[in-house]
């Protein structure tokens, strides 16, 4: 079950990213979202993080992946 997720996810990402225009006038533009380059960035952003995670999960390295994350909070994600 958990493969079919991960998979579910990369495809969604690649989703995301082909129809962008249309998932972002779905979500609307939030006024944060200028900070990121309006919501189409926010999208894309989105669904590379969506790929990246899905695929480390898939492949067993989520820890080599928010390593970095790990270093900033200290422990309390992982």
């Amino acid at each position: 079950m958990k493969f079919i997720l991960e998979l579910i996810g990369i495809v969604a990402a690649v989703l995301f990213i082909k129809y962008r225009e249309k998932v972002g006038d779905a979500i609307g533009e939030a006024s944060w979202m200028h900070a990121v380059g309006g919501v189409y960035n926010f999208i894309i952003i989105l669904a590379v993080f969506l790929f990246l995670w899905s695929l480390a999960s898939l492949t067993g390295t989520t820890q080599i992946l928010f390593f970095p994350l790990y270093l900033i909070l200290g422990g309390a994600f992982l």
